[in-house]
């Protein structure tokens, strides 16, 4: 089943983001003069923001060792999988390999990081290679905690009406494939967030949408029910974004449980539990769901020094100024991307705002001058409310909206072209973003 229903309106879209693409490409400002420098420069993590930093910085730097350790073969378009779950792209989509990101000059270790030193200013390897550095930037993004929810497996994906949208393109597929079988025979969709901090805190609410948009669609609204369960007492982070969206729930049927955290699932007996702030559980039957585990730091992060010790004590996150992403006790060390522990970020488009950010502050040290740039705590996130309508919602660490495009998109509106920023000009945009170029 298609909806892609709106041709023209793509076709005149794409006309429009060419020509504002040729438009940013002439008007730009001269390039940045190169820094001599010996720096020896370690990234940890080949995702977006670990790519984006190898080639902003090999743009920026003559003379640097900067080397990238990650033992991930292939790139992962996260933007996408939602996209992919909605049937609209194949599990292609988002996946190509590390190496077709990175520039020449860069030296790729390709393996995980075992352990950090910062004292020492060593990162060692999992086959125990020992790599020195002048300056470390953490850009691992974040592990999901599968093992945390009881009875769950990875291997129960795309079985018995279990699926998981961020467990990966294929198993978004996966997910597509039940949700479609779902919304033709009916039943009860049970859909949740977890309780850490999480990327893209969105994508559980699109997802619900994405579900009800289908059944309804197909003319099979009225066969199935959508609860979604929250484990706080609002929906989204930014108070005027989580009273639209409890509207939108309520316009379109979808109820509310509040203040319920997810602790395990019976697949044989299609049972999810869930407790709430006193500890006392509730069940519920489904026949559909998109489960999201719990987001931490990886092992190697939270089992270094790096980590908050008076925050997020649970997760993990690298504890570094919210607004120039440095260390506060390793001024040699810098975190982006989801790793970082700041207040909101956790995007490829706040990835998009940091890195000038860190590569400023690095190139001020280099240089003995001061540092200009300032992260505001900018993510931006298009909630799809219907296949070919979606809000872009952008926002800063004070919940401020700050919309990119304030005479053309409202924020909080369901919008043609809010889809379209969503389905065709973001993944330009984020490999032109990998490439050191937006």
């Amino acid at each position: 089943m298609t909806f892609d229903t709106f041709i023209p309106s793509r076709r005149g879209f794409l006309g429009l983001v060419a020509g504002a693409g040729a438009f940013a490409l002439a008007t730009q400002p001269a390039r940045a003069a190169m820094v001599k420098t010996t720096a020896r420069i370690v990234i940890l993590g080949s995702g977006a923001a670990g790519t984006a930093l190898a080639n902003t910085l090999m743009d920026r730097l003559d003379g640097a060792e900067i080397t990238l350790i990650d033992g991930r073969a292939q790139h992962f378009y996260q933007p996408g999988y939602t996209l992919i779950a909605a049937g609209l792209k194949p599990a292609s989509y988002s996946v190509s390999q590390t190496t077709d990101w990175l520039p020449k000059g860069v030296t790729l270790i390709a393996e995980y990081a075992a352990e950090i030193d910062p004292e020492g200013k060593t990162v060692t390897t999992a086959s125990g290679t020992k790599v020195a550095y002048d300056f470390l930037i953490v850009a691992t993004g974040l592990k999901l905690d599968w093992a945390a929810i009881e009875g769950f497996s990875t291997d129960l994906i795309g079985k018995d009406g279990i699926g998981a949208v961020y467990a990966g393109a294929e198993q978004a597929a996966a997910t597509w494939a039940l949700m479609d079988r779902f919304t033709d025979t009916g039943g009860r969709a049970v859909f949740m967030r977890p309780a850490t901090e999480m990327k893209c805190a969105g994508a559980p609410l699109k997802y619900a949408f994405i579900t009800e948009d289908y059944a309804d669609k197909k003319g099979n609204r009225d066969k199935i029910e959508i609860d979604y369960w929250n484990p706080t007492k609002a929906l989204f982070g930014v108070p005027i974004v989580a009273e639209k969206v409890r509207m939108l729930f309520g316009e379109r049927g979808i109820r509310t449980e509040l203040d319920r955290v997810l602790k395990r699932i019976d697949p044989g007996k299609k049972i999810m539990t869930f407790a709430d702030p006193d500890g006392i559980e509730h069940e519920t039957d489904y026949d559909f769901t998109n489960i999201i585990p719990p987001m931490r730091a990886p092992d190697v992060i939270r089992n270094s020094p790096l980590p908050w010790a008076d925050k997020w004590t649970d997760q993990g996150w690298v504890e570094v100024d919210p607004a120039t992403l440095r260390h506060n006790r390793y001024p040699d060390v810098f975190a982006v991307g989801d790793v970082a522990g700041v207040p909101k970020g956790k995007t490829a488009a706040s990835v998009k705002w940091q890195v000038p950010v860190v590569v400023d502050h690095l190139i001020a040290t280099l240089t003995d001058t001061a540092p200009t740039a300032e992260y505001t705590g900018y993510t931006s996130c298009p909630m799809i409310t219907r296949v070919g309508k979606a809000m872009l919602i952008e926002f800063d660490y004070k919940n401020n909206l700050v919309p990119s495009f304030p005479s053309v998109i409202a924020p909080l509106e369901e919008l043609w072209i809010s889809w379209l920023m969503k389905e065709v000009a973001l993944k330009p945009t984020y490999n032109a973003m990998l490439r050191g170029k937006a």
